[in-house]
């Protein structure tokens, strides 16, 4: 005898973005139900696009009476939008799970505005939008075991997953992971456009780039070695990549590049603190 499948549990969406449409596409992918799904997106064309591309999922153009009590609630919003969207919305959710994907607003500023401790905070990044996703998790103790199971239920769709022990720790985080695939981008167009100036078509060049970022991070991956290791592997005294590598650090890019994430990590606090007031 077959066990019935347990029903899908009721999601709420407060915003329809990347970050929101990318859970939302894995969460159907995965055979959650789109019935049990709702987006609050006040923008008319956006919602239009949700509904041709999540056909079966309820929308709303703001947060009312008319959304189902919902297990969990994800908060897709900008950080300088969150508190209004949250005094807004909070007293249509119930006693709901939230989870949050905005940069920089607090769980205490999210329990003030929301009324409840049953918040994670994730800091993911947009590769989740092709499944290839980096997310960073922080629990606050009144979310429970099963609440955090649900959030990794939701979260694993995008791709992978760490939790953190102290909120503050996901501010490195965005510096990381969440901001990092522009600093992978801004590698490419170096790449590529060094490699146009070296006399190689640009789309060629770019190609060769992405390639090698591609198999380097997965080797990266799949090895379980440091990168260090990996590094010296491929770098002969007095060959090319050494030349490459001694010019770098001639230029004092690790030291540069240090400084840039640091610089990210700041603009993270610096977030909470200019909207979760």
């Amino acid at each position: 005898m077959n066990t019935p499948a347990s029903p899908s549990p009721l999601i709420t969406f407060i915003g329809g973005g990347n970050m929101a449409s990318a859970v939302i596409g894995g969460l159907l992918r995965q055979g959650h139900a789109a019935s049990a799904l709702q987006i609050v997106e006040p923008w008319d064309e956006q919602r239009a696009r949700l509904a041709q591309q999540f056909p079966g999922v309820a929308l709303f153009d703001a947060a009312g009476t008319g959304l189902k009590p919902s297990d969990l609630v994800v908060w897709a919003v900008k950080p300088q939008t969150f508190k209004d969207a949250a005094l807004a919305a909070g007293p249509h959710l119930g006693s709901a799970l939230h989870l949050s994907v905005a940069a920089g607003i607090t769980s205490d500023s999210m329990a003030a505005w929301l009324g409840t401790q049953r918040i994670v905070r994730a800091m993911p990044n947009t590769p989740a939008l092709v499944g290839l996703g980096m997310t960073g998790l922080f629990a606050r103790d009144g979310a429970s075991a099963a609440d955090r199971a649900l959030v990794e239920r939701v979260v694993r769709t995008t791709g992978e997953l760490v939790w953190v022990a102290a909120e503050r720790d996901l501010d490195a985080v965005t510096a990381l992971s969440g901001s990092g695939p522009a600093y992978v981008f801004y590698f490419l167009e170096a790449m590529r456009d060094a490699g146009a100036r070296m006399g190689l078509p640009a789309d060629t060049a770019l190609q060769l780039a992405v390639g090698t970022f591609v198999g380097a991070a997965t080797l990266a991956q799949r090895s379980g070695e440091p990168p260090q290791v990996l590094r010296e592997r491929v770098t002969s005294k007095g060959g090319t990549t050494y030349a490459a590598l001694t010019a770098m650090e001639a230029a004092g890019m690790k030291a540069s590049f240090e400084t840039a994430l640091q610089a990210a990590q700041q603009r993270a606090e610096e977030l909470g603190q200019e909207f979760g007031k």
